[in-house]
């Protein structure tokens, strides 16, 4: 079997993830980048090689890729990625091109649920940036005739990055902001949805990536306390909490993310359905 190549721009927590997968199945190298070479260890630790960029060159990462996923967000002044996209020469072999989006472009639906078909109607400024790249990766796809995917994600969980993580460094707090729920994924079922896809890619698709049940977030925090045999925290009222104004626009969305596409197209069938089932796997795992 040929070498395959991931270009992870951005080594964030689900770029190294799927490195670790990836490369536990073999055929794969990985090639990933960072802002700072002081990432550069946790970049070669996790199996890939390291490149820098912003600042760095990324031609021959680009010529040597086969699959690319952005996880970069975009900034005041726009995704720094497109311009790469736009101008970069791609390897004849590119097989897929991913961007790590978010719920965020579906803006407020009360509580309502939202598939890939919802309209794109975001309530933060965060929300329209992320809508408006978006776009901007859909454009260069068509223009360039690029394979691109689009993965929405909600908020992602798991090992290092769960609930007992804050109930154990006195940070775990429960807003509670009555009606208000949000949907979530543990990473290991991110990493599965995204290899499903680049096993079976289709150009242009559009993928929302959440478990089967959106719930408060106060009760997360709870169950996890529960887990931990330690005193649950207590409820604060979102009209009175101490929440930074980033903190605080992630109440401004309010809905439940529909799963039924990467079910039904991707065939993924969630290791971890909901928040319990993926705490206690963390927990067991010594996380």
């Amino acid at each position: 079997m040929q070498n395959k190549t991931l270009l992870c721009i951005g080594f964030g927590y689900v770029a190294e993830a799927l490195t670790r997968k990836l490369l536990s199945e073999g055929g794969w190298q990985v090639i990933g980048t960072s802002r700072s070479e002081a990432k550069f260890d946790q970049i070669r630790g996790a199996g890939a090689d390291p490149v820098l960029w912003p600042g760095g060159d990324l031609s021959d990462a680009f010529a040597q890729a086969t699959h690319v996923m952005s996880s970069v967000p975009p900034r005041g002044d726009g995704d720094p990625v497109i311009d790469l996209l736009r101008a970069q020469t791609v390897s004849p072999d590119l097989e897929w091109l991913s961007l790590l989006s978010t719920t965020g472009v579906y803006g407020d639906q009360a509580g309502g649920w939202v598939s890939e078909d919802a309209p794109v109607v975001p309530a933060t400024h965060r929300g329209g940036m992320r809508a408006t790249q978006e776009k901007d990766w859909l454009e260069v796809s068509t223009a360039r005739d690029l394979p691109v995917h689009i993965f929405r994600l909600s908020g992602i969980y798991g090992p290092g990055r769960s609930a007992f993580d804050k109930l154990r460094d006195g940070t775990a707090r429960r807003i509670v902001k009555p009606g208000q729920v949000f949907s979530r994924c543990h990473v290991a079922d991110i990493v599965a949805i995204l290899m499903a896809s680049i096993a079976r890619p289709r150009t242009g698709g559009i993928y929302n990536v959440a478990d089967d049940l959106p719930c408060p977030p106060q009760d997360v925090i709870a169950h996890a306390a529960g887990l931990l045999s330690v005193a649950v925290p207590p409820d604060i009222p979102f009209e009175t909490a101490d929440l930074s104004p980033m903190a605080r626009s992630f109440y401004a969305d309010n809905k439940r993310v529909s799963n039924a596409l990467v079910k039904s197209e991707l065939g993924m069938r969630f290791t971890y359905p909901d928040y319990r089932a993926g705490l206690a796997a963390i927990l067991k795992q010594g996380g």
